[in-house]
């Protein structure tokens, strides 16, 4: 279903080339968006322009960036200022995980998860926020994670990463209330995309739960639907998302309960 209130804007997605980015910026090119789409690989990037061109006649720029150079963050966000004057969605998309027990997670990996899934994140988007504040219209959608609510055995990286993200996001939906600027932060379970191909090098965690993995479609759906209107969070799926609750309130408990679960990793 199209969202009408996509018609003109200019949305911008990082880590579009593959994934629910990418079917992300098919479901707002439907609904008649300007895209701007950010990755590492130009030619999956134009790949994916020449099609939705193709399909559906919008507009669409496409940038190559690595959001974990953040001097390159703010060459190519102030390029796309200057050509459009602003962006109306941001949806901050590019991360990865790595899942090793912590005593085995090495510096760099360490560094790059941080720098691509904190630092990279808020650098982006105070790159639109000046502009955004001051026509008191927009929406910031950051791509978190379920692992940002409740941890689990070897993701204690990826999901510092992800309670950074939380935590940023929702002190800036405080400072945004007043100024019509929306915040969402988008909390899924495991995807079925290629994030999968570096966080579980041995494919045993996808395998072991397979029943519960989410489609990427499904999810961007979820997320393009509800694109400028006042939503706190998106968290996929419900019973994971109940799951989160129990813990923040039961820790011990869920802790102890779902020990088996947890260490299918």
């Amino acid at each position: 279903m199209a969202n009408d209130r996509l018609v003109g804007k200019n949305v911008l997605i990082t880590g579009a080339s593959g994934g629910i980015g990418a079917e992300m910026a098919y479901l707002c090119a439907e609904s008649g968006a300007r895209l701007i789409l950010m990755a590492r690989s130009l030619d999956k990037l134009e790949q994916l322009k020449q099609n939705i061109e193709a399909r559906y006649g919008v507009e669409v720029l496409i940038y190559q960036l690595d959001v974990s150079d953040t001097n390159a963050i703010e060459t190519v966000f102030s390029e796309v200022l200057q050509a459009l004057g602003h962006v109306d969605v941001l949806v901050n998309n590019a991360g990865f995980g790595i899942f090793r027990p912590a005593h085995e997670s090495t510096i760099d990996e360490i560094k790059g998860m941080f720098e691509v899934n904190v630092v990279g994140l808020i650098t982006a988007t105070s790159m639109v926020l000046p502009k955004m504040r001051e026509r008191r219209f927009g929406h910031i959608i950051n791509i978190a994670s379920q692992a940002g609510k409740m941890a689990t055995p070897k993701s204690s990286v990826y999901s510092a990463t992800k309670h950074a993200v939380l935590g940023y996001s929702n002190s800036l939906r405080m400072e945004l209330a007043d100024l019509g600027v929306y915040v969402t932060t988008v909390n899924p379970g495991p995807i079925a995309t290629n994030f999968f191909n570096i966080a579980d090098e041995k494919g045993t965690y996808l395998q072991n739960i397979k029943r519960w993995v989410l489609k990427p479609e499904y999810v961007a759906g979820q997320v393009v639907e509800r694109m400028l209107t006042k939503t706190r969070e998106i968290n996929l799926p419900r019973w994971m998302n109940a799951a989160s609750i129990l813990y923040t309130l039961f820790p011990r408990v869920v802790e102890r309960v779902g020990k088996r679960a947890f260490n299918q990793k």
